[in-house]
């Protein structure tokens, strides 16, 4: 397949218009729109199985890989839909890479982690920088720079977490996706988490689902409130800067679930 072209980036980091996101006969999310900012972070929130995961692997079509999964409506990146049928997944999923909420490291060297996609994605220069670079970036570096060649694997999971977020910085992404990337972590870590997501916005744009109203609350600039209708589709209740919605949301249902009355 031809490397696929995008435009100059617009007013929004990537859009979705009107989409419905099914498996099979069954329509997990119906009728999302949603426009994200440039480098500001994004949280998705809501009770479980009211489709805030699936909105998020969306925006990099990770869905593809289910095989009963399809999208109607177009998500729009830099001015293209990434779901048009001359557009490249795995171009999409260079540029809008993705960090899962249990650590995956390769069963590779702390360095082969962070090349290994660089790599595949043809990068020819310095690969020493390189990874330097990126585990800086994930405030990694100073706590790995001496056992480059240990298993990634061998990291406790905080730190293979952060290692995972370099290994995603490092194929140059402008996009970065975050699915729960603290859920399975100890509070320490977790803050280490959200101090490092915090540093990355200067660069990137972030969206990250999370289940944790308090990490929602401080770790975001904007949210997205999700639930489940009576057809158990998720769908988009309330968006708007966080500091509004959890000081002053304007849908019932979204008091409700932020004061923790149901969810």
């Amino acid at each position: 397949m031809t490397e696929t072209t995008f435009s100059t980036n617009g007013h929004y980091a990537i859009e979705a218009h009107n989409i419905n996101i099914y498996y099979g006969s069954f329509r997990a999310v119906k009728d999302v729109t949603l426009k994200f900012t440039p480098r500001q972070i994004t949280a998705l929130i809501g009770p479980s199985g009211c489709g805030k995961s699936t909105v998020l692997r969306a925006f990099n079509r990770m869905n593809d890989l289910v095989p009963t999964s399809r999208l109607e409506g177009e998500i729009r990146y830099q001015g293209k839909n990434i779901y048009a049928k001359d557009v490249d997944p795995v171009e999409v999923r260079r540029r809008i890479g993705m960090v899962f909420q249990k650590p995956n490291p390769f069963p590779k060297s702390i360095y082969d982690n962070i090349a290994w996609g660089a790599r595949v994605n043809g990068f020819k220069g310095n690969m020493d920088e390189l990874v330097e670079q990126s585990l800086r970036q994930a405030a990694l570096w100073d706590e790995v720079k001496d056992k480059l060649k240990q298993s990634g694997l061998s990291l406790s999971g905080g730190q293979q977490q952060r290692l995972c977020i370099a290994r995603t910085i490092a194929v140059k992404p402008e996009i970065i996706l975050m699915d729960e990337p603290a859920s399975a972590l100890d509070p320490i870590a977790t803050l280490r988490i959200e101090e490092l997501i915090q540093e990355l916005k200067k660069k990137y744009t972030i969206l990250i689902v999370t289940h944790n109203m308090q990490q929602a609350a401080r770790a975001s600039d904007y949210t997205a409130f999700f639930n489940m209708g009576e057809d158990r589709a998720g769908y988009l209740v309330e968006f708007g800067k966080t500091n509004d919605i959890f000081t002053n949301p304007q849908n019932e249902l979204t008091e409700q679930y932020i004061t923790g009355r149901f969810g």
